[in-house]
């Protein structure tokens, strides 16, 4: 609790008494440009070499194993399924980073996806991986870092120490193809916004137009159009000069974010109270369990019996009332909680009342 006041406390003294004017920002750190960005690539394939912790007569693995061993020309006896446990059918997936070209190299992700109780020493059978097109972008091979580990006793007692079934290729695959990207043909290039406002839209717009005049165009709250040359040469220069200019982008919606699974909550500087008094106190239920043991009386034909006897009392603690003027801004606020004493949950239950009341003036997003 004392923690958590402390770490509000500083927020506040942080964020002032009123909300801070939005500083100059890069281009680049405001959004980036369609056509430059990542692509996803995944693939399912076999790891072999595992120590007796792989997925034993798992069907898929059967399968998978069959094709394997068909494409080096062993032929396994029809209806004989291999014993398994040396081997694990996994998934790959890897990011294909922009302008990635033939023969360039990138990490890969393996997972297990059956009962395969362990990844470590074991090695990836080349595998190609697809893009969201149906196509083969790259080819995945190599021996995996496992950073987890397993362990398990004769008596069923296990330890497990992170995820020992997901393991990483360090450059563990290689780039077959490269993505079209269109960014030196197109006839417009489109910029997005990481976050939609119309405001940081609109002065993003200026600040290339200052620069270039007539070639940036909103399109909508994260759309911008730029009309560069063609021509990669030309357009690299002018998207790195435009990546650089500075702009002021607008003020932070007033949003309060409460993260619903940890009890953690966040209030952007912007927030405003209208006037409220808000009256928080605890309700404390006590009950006193005293039993008591009862003799029989002698000669007679009875049992020792227990006797139950319970105490229960209920009282209201840490009753205040917090009063909050026009325009009250974050500083105030949590001033005033730390006064009540609110721990996270009371907190949430505050500001969802004063959100009900039309007292705050802002968002409520629960994630």
């Amino acid at each position: 609790m004392m923690m958590i006041r402390t770490l509000l406390i500083a927020l506040a003294a942080a964020l002032g008494l009123a909300a801070a004017p939005a500083s100059a920002e890069r281009v680049r750190d405001l959004g980036a440009f369609q056509s430059v960005r990542s692509n996803q690539l995944t693939g399912y394939g076999i790891v072999v070499g595992l120590d007796g912790t792989g997925d034993d007569n798992f069907a898929y693995l059967t399968q998978a194993m069959r094709g394997v061993s068909d494409r080096f020309g062993l032929q396994l006896p029809p209806g004989v399924n291999p014993a398994l446990k040396n081997a694990a059918a996994v998934i790959i997936t890897a990011d294909l980073p922009a302008f990635s070209k033939p023969g360039q190299r990138i990490d890969i992700t393996v997972s297990t996806m059956g009962k395969a109780k362990s990844l470590r020493g074991g090695a990836l059978v080349m595998t190609p991986l697809y893009g969201a097109d149906g196509q083969i972008y790259a080819m995945a091979q190599g021996n995996l870092a496992v950073g987890g580990l397993g362990v398990s006793g004769r008596d069923g007692s296990k330890l497990t120490v992170n995820v020992p079934t997901v393991g990483r290729v360090p450059e563990g695959a290689t780039v077959e193809r490269a993505v079209e990207t269109g960014f030196d043909t197109s006839e417009v290039l489109r910029w997005n916004l990481f976050q939609a406002d119309f405001l940081t839209a609109t002065r993003v717009r200026d600040a290339i137009n200052a620069y270039y005049p007539g070639s940036a165009v909103v399109e909508d709250g994260v759309t911008l159009a730029l009309r560069l040359p063609q021509g990669a040469n030309a357009r690299a220069g002018m998207m790195a000069a435009i990546e650089m200019l500075s702009v002021d982008p607008a003020e932070s919606a007033a949003r309060v974010v409460v993260n619903s699974r940890t009890g953690t909550v966040v209030i952007s500087s912007a927030v405003r109270l209208a006037p409220a008094a808000i009256s928080h106190g605890s309700l404390v239920v006590r009950i006193d369990e005293n039993p008591t043991v009862v003799q029989p009386a002698p000669f007679s034909k009875g049992q020792t019996a227990v006797e139950e006897s319970s105490t229960v009392d209920a009282y209201e603690e840490g009753n205040h009332v917090a009063l909050f003027e026009p325009g009250a801004s974050l500083a105030e606020l949590v001033d005033a909680l730390n006064m009540l004493g609110t721990s996270p949950s009371d907190l949430v239950a505050i500001l969802e009342a004063l959100k009900q009341a039309g007292s705050l003036k802002a968002e409520m997003v629960v994630i």
